[in-house]
């Protein structure tokens, strides 16, 4: 069964200038993204830091407004302008926010922060701290931990809390953004078998969004690659990652490093480099390998190749 349904995904941010603040331009972080999400299913977002993952993320559970597209969750349509119908989204689309030190208030106890959404939805206390020691629990903490604050525990045990959060309201879809990069490798390792746990026992569907590409091809079946708030490269994990066809998705995948020294990473070269509203090229024609003249005039479209989605013209020569 399908869970999310997303079409033309669009993010705009308004640049503002004149005494009156008028909107002079904008600053188009995500343009155009098109993807789905089936019944327990992992999909990656990946691309390197500026690439549109983190407020993917934010737009699909409603922190940020979209400026154009299309929704649907469990194939109900979603008004995307209308705050009552993303008060339905949220009961099903859920957040765990990358750094677990300031997604967790510090002045409230856990049991304050774990049992504030069902309160807010006026459910009763005894109810909702019995949901927080039953969360607690599958996310391996002790029901003691209720009582304390969150500097006390370890980066980890701040994550596990945020993931134990986000599942309070009982969603079926978990938003988790970069989850493991604030926090040591053992324990990364621990929230990663965690989130595989929950997918396998609540049947979970989970968007994962990293830089990590040995953790995405582990973990994930499906992989979208983004450049500048563009998809490069959408499809299962086994034609993304083992058969790459986008230049910038195999750029990506050298730049990994491995234990062994005659294969040192290869560093993509070049930097983000956000263009001009009018530029009609290929937002990556300026470092690709196999770039053309065509490709900083015309803009690609997503075309099919094998089991994956890519934009690009020489993709297929490749």
């Amino acid at each position: 069964m399908q869970t999310l349904d997303v079409k033309g995904l669009s993010v705009y941010f308004p640049l503002r200038a004149g005494v009156f603040s008028r909107v002079t331009e904008y600053v188009k972080a995500v343009q155009d993204v098109s993807f789905s999400l089936d019944s327990g299913e992992i999909l990656a977002i990946v691309g390197e830091s500026g690439c549109g993952k983190s407020t993917l993320a934010q737009a699909l559970v409603g922190l940020l407004p979209w400026h154009s597209g299309e929704y649907s969750v469990f194939g109900n349509p979603v008004k995307i302008s209308s705050g009552k119908e993303w008060n339905f989204v949220r009961k099903s689309v859920q957040m765990v926010f990358q750094d677990p030190y300031s997604s967790l208030n510090p002045r409230h106890t856990i049991s304050q922060i774990l049992t504030y959404p069902l309160l807010a939805k006026k459910a009763s206390k005894g109810e909702a701290i019995e949901r927080a020691k039953k969360l607690l629990s599958l996310v391996g903490l002790p029901e003691e931990s209720l009582v304390r604050f969150p500097h006390e525990f370890s980066g980890g045990q701040r994550q596990r809390i945020g993931i134990a959060r986000a599942l309070m309201v009982d969603p079926k879809v978990i938003v988790a953004d970069e989850v493991t990069s604030a926090l040591d490798v053992s324990v990364q390792a621990q929230v990663l078998e965690l989130l595989e746990k929950l997918r396998t026992e609540l049947g979970l569907s989970i968007i994962f969004i990293s830089h990590d590409i040995q953790t995405v091809r582990a973990l994930t079946d499906k992989v979208l690659v983004m450049y500048l708030g563009h998809v490069m490269e959408y499809g299962p994990v086994s034609s993304v990652l083992k058969k790459p066809k986008h230049p910038y998705t195999q750029a990506l995948i050298a730049s990994v490093p491995t234990m062994d020294p005659s294969f040192p990473p290869q560093i993509l070269a070049g930097e983000v480099k956000f263009f001009p509203s009018d530029f009609k090229g290929c937002p990556f024609a300026l470092r690709c390998r196999i770039a053309k003249d065509s490709c900083k005039m015309e803009f690609p479209e997503i075309s099919e190749i094998g089991d994956s989605k890519v934009r690009c013209f020489f993709a297929e020569a490749e």
